[in-house]
């Protein structure tokens, strides 16, 4: 692969350029925007890679300016109106929320709302019920669509949908499991809070997003396996999450593990060494890279995709 990569390590190829700019002083960091997003998962008993569970997958399309071409969940940005205190709520407190993610009330309900609400935009699964212990069974009627799609357009808001359907956010089948933040140096970036759920009960998947061409249902260990032969192209913060998920025997067991994760941020670091940019992850030594000062180096091309796209 270009750059002598061995993996499917998304690496756009005018990073070079812009980390030297990054560090001459000529290029002016951009402000994160808030994002989340939510590793689905389901039991299904022993696969050819062993038991464990299946974590549910997007291709960004090739087209899309960010990232296109790779693997991730379903996610997005934060809506404006993801903080409006009318919003159902069921689980944690906000105060809880906060402390764990590291930000204040108003941010942590903005956080977890637009982690559920992208869910429902992009997956068609909604982590909500009519109360505190109870979840939505199935979402795919054509009046769930049109709420859907009022929402992908931000004709509603996600307070208001809840509300609309007697519906309360079950904050409580959600587990933060990591942050990471879009390098400095990237003319995209984002502040991601990554999330783990099950897959209720009665629910299904689907490719609900315009922003992907397929969907797969893969088990971590066998995704991670694809990147690192360079057969599926994906960003850092997915690899990394799904060599964590891997180490869990079941949904369950991932869920219950969250509390206990990590929530430092992650930050790439780049420098200048002699003729060369060195590009870093801080406790990921995995995804570091040496690239040459005097060129640009070549974005490696779209790796093929073993797992056939089998659909969700």
């Amino acid at each position: 692969m270009a750059n002598g990569q061995a993996n499917g390590q998304w690496y756009p190829p005018e990073w070079p350029d812009r980390i030297r700019a990054l560090a001459d002083g000529t290029l002016t960091p951009v402000t994160p925007k808030r994002a989340a997003t939510v590793m689905l998962l389901r039991d299904t008993g022993a696969t050819d890679s062993g038991s464990g569970p299946v974590v549910h997958m997007l291709r960004r399309r090739t087209s899309m300016a960010f990232a296109g071409g790779a693997y991730a969940y379903p996610g997005g940005g934060v809506d404006p109106r993801d903080d409006d205190r009318a919003v159902g709520w069921a689980g944690p407190t906000r105060a809880w929320w906060a402390d764990r993610l590291g930000v204040d009330e108003a941010g942590a309900q903005a956080i977890v709302c637009a982690a559920v609400r992208e869910t429902y935009e992009e997956a068609g699964v909604l982590l909500a019920g009519p109360t505190a212990d109870s979840v939505v069974g199935d979402t795919t009627g054509a009046d769930w669509e049109a709420d859907r799609a009022a929402l992908v357009d931000r004709e509603l808001s996600f307070a208001e949908f809840l509300d609309r359907r007697g519906l309360v956010l079950r904050s409580d089948l959600l587990g933060a499991w990591a942050r990471w933040i879009t390098p400095e140096f990237e003319s995209r970036r984002y502040d991601t809070w990554f999330f783990v759920a099950a897959l209720p009960e009665g629910q299904r998947t689907r490719n609900a997003s315009t922003e992907a061409d397929r969907t797969v249902w893969i088990t971590p260990a066998d995704a991670a396996a694809g990147y690192d032969k360079g057969e599926l192209l994906m960003m850092p913060p997915t690899v990394a999450t799904l060599r964590g998920l891997a180490e869990c025997a079941t949904a369950a067991e991932a869920l219950a593990s969250a509390p206990g994760r990590d929530m430092t941020p992650v930050l790439a670091r780049a420098r200048l060494s002699g003729d060369e940019v060195v590009l870093s992850w801080p406790g990921h030594d995995e995804f570091t890279k040496h690239v040459p000062s005097t060129r640009t180096a070549t974005a490696p091309a779209t790796p093929s995709d073993p797992t056939g796209g089998a659909p969700s």
